[in-house]
């Protein structure tokens, strides 16, 4: 890649931003229906949890309410049937044991006297004895004394390291008895089992009763400093609740109670907000892996297709840079059949006029102008203008339609072309510019448009081209068939000058040309026309010789008065570059070109308009 195709390298290329654009469109819409469906499905499990949690305490709750009905109804059966009965009633408590084996022992106490009952196999089987529950009894005396209505339950596992409740009541129908009833709530082992949801039971002043790690309960935990609790006990109403909470780690619950109508109880279900929404956040991480598997499949897809625009635009960017570079000639073909096959098509159409318009005016000098290094207005440059004309033009024109009637047109243009083309790449070969084509004439300069850094740079380009367009023109001579009509030699002469001319675009509006104007052009015009008399190919003029004479074989030719000029002008002829194989003499480049010596002193010096005359030596 060249300097100038890396300074204009695309930063981001077509594919880069189909990518980008599609990807962050692609990103948000995934993104919000991501985010939506993670809302919804959130609030519907949110609800769910809730339901269901509440469900599961309310479910606890009538089992634990049935549980200490069935406890309360057999204990106040008993002792309506024993305050019936009258003597021995061992009989009536072996027949409600039978009947009631949870419970351990039963407290009576009216009017300051106690009196126990105990379930023997109980005892037995727990290895427990009526002293030891005396001695509980006695303890929770204290703690049952502001009992007044309903139930209450207290924690009885800390002291018998066993999983077991005691009720304490006073029965409404005798006014001072109060009653404590020991039992093992065994029948709600699985209401309180570990699942997903947590049940526990509390009484009034947060201690735990039960719970499906038995630990707190034989440890006799104290749950209430938990927010669920607190609100629980802090809640006068009959009816349970939902709520949201934390508990002291920040670890976030959805909670729900319900108080166990006639006793101080509160049955309470938790479930852990991360166990609620393990779920969403599983089917969150699947539908993300989902998006980015999606949006990887886009960007491949988007990839791909961007090269059928990018490939094509790559291909107009590039040929569009040819141009840029003077290269016309580009061979565009459309690769589909959209917008950009159309762009390509009238792309091409474009480069095949370009490529004929170069043909028409100065390749260089378009571009220049095209880049801005051109502007309207004239400069002065240090130049060296170029003449060149056909030796015997009319005579071969003649000839021409003597020989090929209608066709000769056609035949002295192309043999004027292959001419043309040879003078023309010597020209810019060497740096020069074609300004036009008079005829059969050629007009060139060096340093105008361009430079070679020096006059005398310029000056040796300017004369070393006319030494290649000898070369060439022998050459050329040389293919052709002796006496070809259609094919004749050509001979020609040269003229060279160097001076300030006034260098810029001429002409109008609709039509423009670079060129150059000056005395330094009609001289250079003039000296071109002195090569016939003088029986010279390549004259140069003093101002030229002054600059290159060292680099170049020459002779002096008689000085010319030229019109214009109040001093005769000191003409030289170009034999060859100094040390370069070839002529060394204008002898030998006559002979060379065929080119016969001519008589001075016959030269008409009132030809050419009167625009010279050779002084006599």
């Amino acid at each position: 890649m060249s300097q100038k195709q890396a300074k204009t390298r695309v930063k981001f290329p077509i594919g880069i931003k189909l990518v980008v654009i599609i990807s962050v469109l692609l990103l948000i819409s995934l993104g919000i229906v991501i985010s939506l469906v993670s809302y919804i499905s959130t609030e519907n499990v949110k609800l769910t949890a809730e339901a269901s949690n509440l469900t599961i305490n309310q479910q606890a709750g009538e089992q634990v309410q049935s549980a200490f009905q069935s406890v309360h109804a057999a204990v106040i059966m008993y002792l309506r049937m024993a305050d019936r009965l009258s003597g021995d009633t061992t009989e009536t408590q072996l027949e409600f044991f039978d009947f009631n084996q949870s419970i351990a022992a039963i407290s009576i106490t009216q009017g300051g006297r106690a009196s126990y009952i105990y379930n023997d196999k109980f005892l037995l089987s727990n290895k427990l004895t009526g002293d030891t529950i005396r001695r509980y009894f006695d303890r929770v005396s204290a703690a049952s004394a502001s009992v007044t209505e309903g139930m209450a339950i207290f924690n009885a596992a800390q002291f018998f390291e066993l999983s077991m409740l005691c009720a304490v009541l006073n029965r409404a129908d005798t006014g001072a008895q109060t009653v404590k009833v020991l039992f093992m709530p065994d029948n709600l082992s699985e209401t309180f089992g570990i699942g997903t949801n947590t049940s526990f039971l509390v009484n009034n002043s947060g201690a735990v009763l039960l719970h499906p790690s038995n630990d707190y309960v034989l440890e006799g935990a104290d749950f209430s400093d938990m927010q669920i609790v607190k609100e629980a006990l802090q809640d006068s109403s009959s009816q349970g609740r939902q709520i949201a909470f934390e508990d002291n780690e920040g670890k976030r619950y959805f909670g729900a109670y319900i108080p166990i109508g006639g006793t101080d109880t509160i049955v309470i279900t938790t479930i852990p907000h991360d166990v609620v929404f393990e779920a969403v956040r599983s089917v969150t991480r699947q539908n993300r892996l989902l998006a980015l598997m999606v949006l990887c499949m886009a960007i491949l897809f988007i990839w791909f297709f961007s090269k059928t625009i990018s490939g094509p635009v790559r291909i107009l960017a590039s040929a569009a840079l040819e141009i840029e570079n003077g290269n016309f000639e580009q061979k565009l073909k459309p690769q589909s059949n959209d917008e950009i096959g159309l762009l390509t098509e009238s792309f091409g159409k474009m480069t095949r006029a370009l490529n004929i318009f170069g043909r028409f005016v100065n390749k260089e000098i378009a571009l220049k102008a095209m880049r801005g290094q051109i502007k309207p207005g004239g400069l002065p440059k240090h130049a060296t203008i170029f003449f060149s004309d056909i030796r015997g033009f009319t005579e071969k024109s003649e000839n021409f339609t003597k020989k090929f009637k209608d066709d000769a047109s056609d035949r002295i243009v192309l043999w004027l072309n292959e001419y043309f083309t040879y003078m023309v790449d010597c020209v810019e070969k060497t740096g020069g510019v074609v300004d036009k084509f008079i005829g059969d004439a050629v007009m060139a300069h060096w340093g105008t448009a361009s430079s070679a850094g020096s006059p005398e740079k310029d000056a040796f380009n300017g004369v070393k081209a006319a030494l290649m367009m000898r070369n060439a023109l022998h050459e050329l001579n040389q293919r052709r068939k002796k006496d070809d009509p259609g094919n004749p030699e050509i001979n020609m002469g040269c003229g060279l000058n160097t001076g300030i001319v006034t260098a810029g675009q001429l002409g109008s509006v609709q039509r423009m040309e670079y060129t150059v104007i000056g005395d330094p052009v009609n001289l250079a015009s003039r000296t071109e026309s002195l090569n016939k008399p003088l029986g010279t190919d390549i004259l140069i003029t003093e101002d030229t010789w002054n600059l290159v004479g060292d680099k170049f074989i020459t002779e002096e030719m008689p000085p010319v008065t030229v019109k214009g000029k109040e001093k005769p002008v000191r003409m030289f002829a170009v034999v060859n570059l100094k040390d370069a194989a070839g002529p060394q003499t204008l002898a030998e480049v006559r002979k060379l070109l065929g080119i016969d010596p001519p008589d001075v002193s016959k030269v008409d010096t009132n030809a050419e308009e009167k625009k010279y005359k050779i002084e006599k030596g």
